[in-house]
């Protein structure tokens, strides 16, 4: 028997220990080890209705802004102080919501899965806010801000640009598309045709201004930068070290994206076909990632040659060159990631495997257009 303790605090009951079972692996699993993205959203169904999953509920709700987003990096299924509450109720009205780091979309799936194990019309309410702050975030142009309202001052000036970056707006696309289409986590809601035709024009749009931000190279399409100017969609710098480039890995969930479109336009078609032709001639092939320990002991990223291994692509390539570079906090391009400070180095991705993942959808994908 597992022993649940609950302890009022403020008038919500805030879970201090409880094990739970992972839909993957189906182990007794203590909830509270794991992250707040996990709990979330890949919890077994039924656990969704259980009164530990209430509890996080109600901090969830508290959490939630006035406009109807969340803030990004908060362990909401941990229990809270009274400090923290009581910094969530009067930052209500203050600047912070945000889509990064998957913050908000979270937040929605879970009051989703809760409101469809234990109906509580809170939960639908607080739903139903949070989609129209995303509709309400959206550019005329299609895209998405990092934070809305955008947050000022020039070090985060960047958190207005069209953010592709930690797929911020992928995730918010994959989430409207998954309303509108009548995806079971959201079917309890029972969302009204206004909403849901609202959701799929957003999405529509998006996939616009997709289109439209693609870097274009001697007339060909190729790939993203991490994030564009929302006024004239030119590829943009967000912090020191993250300077306009092509994508070598945001990009790549862009083009899954498109790819589960049925019914490509040639627009759409092209798109995708020029960013996987981009892809297969930036990859580095000949060199592996491997982790060194110095003589202090400290493990330092080190690239080393290996004819065996596979393919690995740049985070970032020079928009001139085209030729894959690697940046320190002061924002000077350097060729390689040896050429910059160790705590860069080891502390950000500057390479990437993931585009491999198109090369095993994409000619499956080529056969259904036929």
């Amino acid at each position: 028997m597992h022993w649940v303790k609950f302890i009022p605090l403020l008038g919500f009951l805030v879970t201090t220990r409880v094990s739970a079972q992972t839909a993957e692996q189906g182990t007794p699993t203590n909830y509270l080890e794991m992250n707040w993205k996990e709990v979330a959203t890949q919890m077994p169904d039924q656990w969704y209705g259980s009164t530990e999953a209430k509890a996080v509920a109600e901090n969830v709700l508290m959490a939630q802004k006035e406009i109807g987003g969340w803030a990004k990096n908060k362990p909401y299924h941990h229990q809270l102080s009274d400090t923290e509450k009581a910094q969530f109720l009067e930052e209500k009205d203050k600047v912070g919501a945000t889509f990064d780091n998957g913050a908000t979309i979270t937040e929605l799936t879970f009051l989703a899965k809760v409101y469809s194990n234990a109906p509580d019309d809170r939960y639908r309410q607080a739903f139903m806010l949070g989609v129209d702050y995303i509709l309400m975030a959206q550019y005329e142009n299609g895209g998405w801000p990092q934070f809305f309202p955008v947050r000022t001052g020039q070090s985060v000036a960047y958190s207005a640009h069209i953010t592709y970056n930690d797929n911020a707006m992928v995730n918010i696309m994959a989430f409207l598309e998954d309303l509108y289409t009548g995806d079971k986590t959201f079917a309890a809601l029972q969302i009204d045709s206004t909403t849901l035709a609202r959701a799929k024009k957003a999405f529509e749009q998006g996939v616009q201004c997709i289109l439209k931000t693609q870097i274009i190279v001697d007339g060909h399409p190729t790939v993203w930068c991490a994030q564009h100017d929302a006024v004239t969609l030119a590829p943009a710098k967000a912090r020191k070290y993250e300077l306009e480039s092509f994508s070598g890995s945001e990009s790549v969930n862009i083009v899954l994206l498109l790819m589960k479109i049925k019914n490509p336009s040639p627009a759409i078609i092209a798109s995708v076909t020029g960013a996987v032709q981009w892809f297969d001639s930036h990859k580095l092939e000949g060199i592996k990632l491997v982790r060194k320990v110095g003589a202090d002991g400290k493990k330092d990223l080190v690239v080393v040659a290996d004819p065996n291994a596979p393919p690995l692509w740049a985070r970032f390539y020079d928009l001139a060159t085209e030729k894959p570079f690697f940046c320190d906090r002061d924002g000077i391009k350097k060729d390689s990631v040896a050429e910059i400070g160790y705590e860069r180095r080891n502390g950000y991705g500057w390479y990437t495997d993931t585009p491999a993942k198109l090369f095993s959808k994409y000619p499956d994908w080529l056969n259904k257009l036929k």
